[in-house]
């Protein structure tokens, strides 16, 4: 029933999102600068398309995570939005669960 928690939650875990998303699309234009074309060598392609797939599983989320929002904003209780909080909570920890996976690949092979 802490709906004003519930909404600063989501508002800081968005701000952080974004800023993410911007920070990634930030440091790709910076690469590009530098030369570091996706066509160039294979690696720059495996690294552009993690990437892309990274900033994909973000807007993902990023969907969800509006859509919550949404509901909190038109004045929905806590008990409302519930299964939608609990929603974009899975998604965010599994997209997590997934990248640490992937990380922790690329590390060892």
């Amino acid at each position: 029933g802490q709906i004003d928690g519930v909404r600063t939650g989501l508002l800081v875990s968005g701000g952080l999102a974004f800023a993410f998303l911007a920070g990634q699309l930030i440091a790709s234009y910076q690469l590009v600068g530098l030369g570091y074309y996706a066509l160039s060598n294979p690696a720059n392609a495996f690294f552009y398309l993690l990437a892309g797939l990274h900033a994909v599983h973000l807007i993902g989320g990023l969907v969800a995570w509006g859509r919550t929002m949404f509901k909190i904003r038109r004045g929905y209780s806590a008990a409302q939005v519930f299964m939608s909080i609990e929603l974009c909570a899975m998604y965010w920890h599994f997209l997590l669960f997934i990248w640490l996976i992937l990380f922790t690949m690329m590390l060892v092979m």
